[in-house]
């Protein structure tokens, strides 16, 4: 905390006792301090001691400014910038664009008092002690969110547009030094890394803790519809129409209505998300892995591999299309920023110093001041909880193709599965609950629906026994010493039947218990398919076996609709990027909590069968 901070609290709470202690007057100075605080314009800035809602050491302005493709859009912004900051002054900006900076609140109303900029970032404005450290932080409204007009665009064209926009706006700024960095977690992640693929002169850098890779992965998998193919789309038209403030200007009053007078920016919004071929125009126009081939601009980015909402899917694609200094902390925990921290106090993430770490990073993009601290390129938290630096992300020691062989499953959801579980004398599971699947990318289920206790089991017992189930196992030889599996898993098959297929890899331990450590599902829309499994950080231990289950889709959260045709799989096989823990240099960190969370949810009985094929064949890495 700067003293400089701490001197502006004391007096603001001695401010606050003189007129607890003037309110004795009488009513007409009671009826003053029950007026409305004032509300910011372009040119009457507002700060804290006015409007409790301004961030500390900052004055608050607000401005409009059109979009960049002529549609006509307006977009809003509030400006937050180092209070006491004289006209001659400049700085560096750090800019936000989304859909979460209404005033009334991020995904629906919070119940504030009297309006002010929205309090999203907060913790980071707070934690980098921002304005002291001489930055201004922008936050701009996408298209149909807030204070803009226009129809809202997930992450397409007209948003694209809107960040183009929003970067030229705050580079030229009179306030502002010309450089600007973005800042954002999960959607405005999104819109950052939207940012690095256009290529301004004006942006220096952009954090992005948890993004989308590619819009398309959101709903689809594949082809397979998630949960939320319609429910995304209805919680974003809910965010588009949250109700302006009571004492909000006019004009942001105005524009917050925009989808009353054009209902039909909600219709064509939801049209989108019911496309489900990914190489229609839609989604191609929202491949951000794709787009961001050439983009050079320093990137520092965060992901959790075992997340249930922004997934990483493609990751690894856009970070190799990506060619600028590169910065990352990727690990084992859920949707979490950098400095979260859980209800007992530990980090979500379990490594100390976000703040100290993206300050450093911008100011040594934005302002090239050479850091005093030398930070590894990326910091990685493996599946033991283990943290080591690297210089890049993945490390492959070696590229294997192993073969799977074949095998036969009934493209049922699953109903084989639990029938012979219960047969068994098992409890009879239930089949998953349709997923409600009504979420934005702030929010989302923690966990999917996870595998029956003993359904695993049992179905690799009945495979065993020569029948044909919902899925069928191949397992690997125990490995002889430990390998890490890094990158994006593949799996290429051929495939006869139509339906649905999952894939799923295991690290399976010699007691018999397993963890599902990475999963995928697709169409079986051609006779050879060749399927990304999601981007994952997996240390297999000496002594385990890494199995893959082939079947249809049983867990997870996928509206997947049933063949019930016997699919038959051939020549299947799988490439894997493999790491020798053994090479890993140790940088701090603790074990994320989320971790152990996953694997109380993911780990089931699946004694290893018939190794068929080895990881690391010869047994060098």
């Amino acid at each position: 905390m700067r003293a400089r901070r701490a001197a502006v609290r004391s007096a603001s709470a001695l401010i606050a006792t003189l007129a607890l202690t003037a309110g004795l007057a009488g009513p007409a100075v009671a009826a003053r301090e029950a007026e409305a605080p004032p509300v910011a314009t372009a040119t009457d800035p507002v700060t804290h001691e006015e409007n409790d809602r301004v961030p500390e050491g900052s004055a608050w302005t607000q401005h409009y400014f059109p979009s960049s493709d002529r549609s006509g859009t307006q977009l809003h912004a509030d400006v937050l910038l180092p209070e006491g900051l004289s006209r001659k002054e400049k700085v560096p900006v750090i800019l936000s664009v989304g859909p979460y900076f209404a005033h009334s609140g991020q995904t629906g109303p919070e119940g504030w008092a009297h309006t002010g900029p929205s309090a999203r970032f907060n913790d980071f404005i707070e934690g980098t002690d921002l304005f002291d450290e001489g930055y201004a932080f922008v936050m701009v409204d996408l298209r149909g969110f807030g204070g803009s007009t226009g129809c809202l665009d997930w992450g397409g064209p007209g948003e694209q547009a809107d960040v183009r926009a929003a970067i030229d706006w705050a580079a030229k700024q009179p306030w502002s030094t010309g450089a600007v960095g973005m800042y954002g977690k999960s959607y405005d992640a999104v819109t950052g890394l939207i940012g690095n693929n256009l290529d301004q002169r004006a942006l220096k850098a952009v954090v992005a803790q948890e993004p989308l890779w590619d819009m398309y992965q959101y709903i689809y998998s594949n082809g397979v519809p998630r949960p939320n193919v319609t429910g995304t789309a209805g919680a974003y038209n809910s965010i588009a129409t949250i109700p302006p403030m009571a004492d909000d200007d006019p004009r942001y009053r105005a524009n917050a209505r925009y989808e009353q007078d054009h209902p039909e920016c909600l219709t064509e919004n939801s049209a989108g998300y019911r496309i489900s071929d990914q190489r229609d125009g839609h989604w191609t126009s929202r491949d951000l892995a794709r787009m961001a081939k050439g983009s050079d601009t320093p990137l520092f980015v965060t992901q959790g591999f075992i997340e249930n909402n922004t997934k990483p899917e493609e990751m690894q694609e856009y970070l190799d299309n990506h060619e600028g200094p590169e910065r990352g902390w990727l690990g084992q925990w859920d949707h979490v920023r950098g400095g979260d921290r859980t209800p007992d106090g530990r980090l979500a993430m379990g490594r100390e110093g976000w703040y100290q770490e993206t300050l450093s990073f911008y100011d040594q993009y934005l302002k090239g001041i050479r850091p005093d601290v030398r930070y590894p390129a990326y910091a990685v938290e493996d599946s033991t909880g283990a943290w080591r630096a690297q210089r890049t992300w993945p490390v492959t020691e070696r590229s294997v193709t192993l073969p799977l062989g074949g095998g036969s499953y009934v493209d049922d959801g699953g109903v084989t599965a639990r029938a012979a579980l219960t047969a068994s004398g098992g409890p009879a599971p239930r089949p998953p609950a349709p997923p409600a699947g009504r979420w934005d990318m702030e929010n989302a289920p923690a966990t999917e629906y996870v595998a029956p206790r003993g359904l695993a089991e049992e179905s690799a017992k009945r495979q065993r026994d020569g029948e044909v189930g919902s899925s069928f196992f191949v397992w690997s030889k125990p490995l002889e010493k430990p390998a890490r599996v890094t990158g994006t898993p593949q799996v290429s098959l051929t495939a006869k039947g139509e339906g649905n297929v999952m894939l799923k890899l295991y690290d399976v331990a010699p007691d018999g218990t397993a963890v599902m450590f990475d999963e995928q599902v697709s169409l079986l829309d051609s006779d050879r398919l060749t399927v990304d499994l999601k981007a994952t950080d997996w240390t297999l231990a000496a002594g385990h076996v890494l199995a893959v289950e082939i079947g249809s889709i049983q867990t997870g959260s996928w509206r997947d609709t049933p063949s019930g045709e016997t699919v038959e799989v051939r020549g299947a096989r799988i490439r894997l990027a493999l790491d020798d823990p053994a090479d890993d240099v140790a940088t701090p960190g603790d074990r994320s909590p989320f971790l152990d969370t996953y694997l109380r949810q993911y780990t089931v009985e699946l004694p290893a069968g018939p190794g068929t094929f080895t990881v690391v064949p010869g047994g060098r890495l």
